[in-house]
C-alpha cells in the first residue's frame, strides 16, 4: 500500500457513517436481557464480548451470567437505531431516554 493509498483509506474510515443506538444482550438459559446504548452498533458486540471474556464487565450480573453459561448462551441484537444526524448533546439525551424506555419494556437491567 502506497502512502497516498494509506492516507485515503484512513480518511475514508474517519468519514464513515456509524449507526448508534440501543442494543440488548440476551442470555438464553436465563431468558434475561441487559440493555445498553452505543455510538456504534456494528462494533459493540466485539467490544462487549472481549470485556466479558476478560472478566472485566462493569455489570456484575451480566458477567456472572457469562461466567456461568458461557459465550454460546448469549446473543446481541440491535433494538433501536438512533439518528446519527442529531447534535451531540441532543443525541445523548435521546440515548438515555430510549435506554430507559427499552429497559422498562423488556424488564431489563441497563448496562
Amino acid at each position: 500500500m502506497t502512502p497516498n493509498q494509506r492516507k485515503a483509506a484512513i480518511a475514508a474510515y474517519k468519514e464513515r457513517k456509524t449507526a448508534g443506538g440501543i442494543y440488548a444482550v440476551l442470555c438464553r438459559p436465563l431468558n434475561r436481557r441487559w440493555i445498553g446504548r452505543t455510538a456504534d452498533l456494528d462494533k459493540i458486540q466485539n467490544r462487549l464480548w472481549f470485556t466479558l471474556r476478560q472478566g472485566g464487565c462493569l455489570n456484575a450480573s451480566l458477567q456472572a451470567a457469562w461466567n456461568t453459561h458461557g459465550p454460546d448462551a448469549f446473543a446481541l441484537e440491535a433494538v433501536e437505531k438512533i439518528d446519527d444526524e442529531a447534535l451531540g448533546f441532543v443525541r445523548e439525551r435521546i440515548f438515555v431516554e430510549r435506554l430507559v424506555h427499552w429497559c422498562e419494556v423488556h424488564g431489563a437491567e441497563a448496562i
